[in-house]
């Protein structure tokens, strides 16, 4: 049997339709649910819509002003939480309609003269695009900023840098958490040059074609803060680039988040016991007394596959569409939403756990002395003193063969059993390349490891973020 809806929808919609929808369909072609968070976007694109039709003259001055005081009413009855959503009304856009049209009456009804639900509805998402990079743009400049004040804390701390996560060489602390700054500014820069290209009037376009009232779209990007307008009609409504652009830099710093967190979980645990967390970021056991569970970076490495799922979804929607706007377009916010609540999530919750993160710069430093770090050093040390850097190599896997089978660093083998295995080239001063502390210091060059370019890369990362901001 088949079920009919008679709603408020169905006024403002039927056109050439004979038939009341089908409470399924009714229920399955509705966007409510979701794109009500759109709202604010919406009324604020309706106030600009409707001052630029009084501009051209569409509208009377009188009548602009009552439609821009429904929607202020509106907007305050939305926040107030004393607005009826209806799930007949399809979406956000035919809510607000309604309402408007019940406040004020048949001058409500000229709003959407010269416009479109699928203008509308592009220009929503991008204003709501924008303010919510602008908001991560703020988290991703203060979580920068306390990865700078981490790396000054531990800028001479020593620990082992890892290649396959097998000891390679000693670094400090401060210089690894300085690798981790430069993934999240490229991952802001993204965003900024995302904002730009989101950052285009839609509005105007109508339907595909534009319309042929006298509109003046130049006025209404200004009304929106929009650097400019979108140059061709049919792009304007069925592009979501913008979208897919920005999951796909979420998707990026969700990936960089989760390559942070696996190493905090290693690094938590009793086999490195490098760095520990606040309690009130870890949970305990069921079963286990003992246990403190790395649970936030753990959930923020897991939360990075779904927002790469957000990013195959918009990708798998838009492939196959041809132009202009398709209801498949309706299948853009949730993915899209998603991704925005995850990566700002994620990014609170690492903004709100690194500041308090405590490394045991001991358990660093012992374990920098182990894996013979500082074998580069000693055949960098050969070169210097004349050795083709093949040979010198060569020579310094004898030296750590024998520090193996001798159970020893290569700092504890002496120097006459050094002359024995490498040759006459090394003196006593060897030693000072063989501790970590002299390997650190001598990778003194901008992006090296040393203390001192670490300090120097931290005053440069204040002065970028500086920038940013200004």
């Amino acid at each position: 049997m088949t079920h009919s809806s008679k709603g408020a929808g169905a006024k403002l919609l039927h056109g050439r339709i004979l038939e009341d929808t089908d409470h399924f369909v009714e229920a399955f072609t509705a966007s409510v649910s979701f794109d009500q968070r759109l709202y604010r976007h919406d009324i604020r694109g309706s106030i600009a819509h409707c001052r630029m039709l009084a501009h051209v003259g569409v509208l009377s001055a009188a009548e602009a002003e009552q439609i821009q005081d429904g929607l202020a009413q509106i907007e305050g009855e939305i926040d107030d939480g004393a607005f009826q959503w209806q799930t007949g009304l399809e979406d956000v856009h035919m809510n607000i309609e309604h309402r408007l049209i019940e406040l004020i009456g048949e001058t409500g009804k000229k709003l959407h003269t010269a416009r479109s639900r699928n203008d509308q509805v592009a220009t929503d998402l991008r204003l709501y695009l924008r303010d919510e990079i602008d908001a991560l743009l703020a988290l991703e400049n203060a979580l920068a900023s306390a990865l700078l004040d981490l790396a000054e804390r531990y800028g001479e701390a020593v620990m082992p840098g890892y290649t396959h996560l097998q000891a390679a060489q000693p670094i400090s602390f401060g210089h690894h958490l300085l690798a981790w700054f430069e993934m999240l500014l490229r991952d802001r820069d993204r965003l900024v040059d995302c904002r730009r290209r989101a950052n285009q009037l839609p509005l105007g376009a109508a339907a595909l074609a534009g319309t042929t009232f006298p509109i003046d779209r130049s006025f209404t990007a200004r009304e929106l803060g929009f650097e400019g307008v979108a140059a061709n009609s049919l792009d304007a409504v069925s592009d979501r680039d913008f979208a897919i652009e920005f999951t796909a830099a979420a998707a990026l710093t969700m990936m960089h988040l989760s390559r942070w967190c696996e190493e905090l979980v290693l690094w938590t645990s009793q086999p490195f016991a490098f760095v520990s967390l606040p309690d009130r970021f870890c949970t305990g056991s069921s079963i286990m007394p003992q246990k403190k569970n790395p649970d936030v970076p753990e959930l923020v490495r897991g939360k990075a596959g779904r927002v790469f799922g957000d990013l195959a979804a918009l990708l798998t929607l838009m492939k196959g569409q041809p132009l202009a706007y398709n209801k498949d377009n309706q299948e853009d916010k949730e993915p899209l939403f998603d991704a925005v609540d995850t990566l700002r999530n994620c990014l609170t919750a690492m903004l709100g756990l690194l500041p308090h993160i405590e490394a045991d710069t001991g358990a660093m430093a012992r374990a920098a002395r182990q894996g013979f770090a500082t074998a580069t050093d000693f055949a960098d040390y050969l070169v210097r003193r004349g050795a083709p850097f093949r040979d010198a190599h060569e020579a310094v896997g004898k030296a750590v063969a024998y520090a193996v089978q001798q159970g020893i660093e290569l700092d504890e083998i002496p120097l006459a059993q050094l002359k024995t295995l490498v040759g006459d080239r090394v003196e006593a001063d060897v030693f000072d390349v063989l501790t970590v502390e002299g390997s650190l210091a001598a990778r003194d060059h901008i992006g090296g490891a040393a203390p001192a370019a670490t300090a120097q890369a931290i005053k440069a990362g204040r002065e970028r973020i500086a920038a940013a901001d200004s």
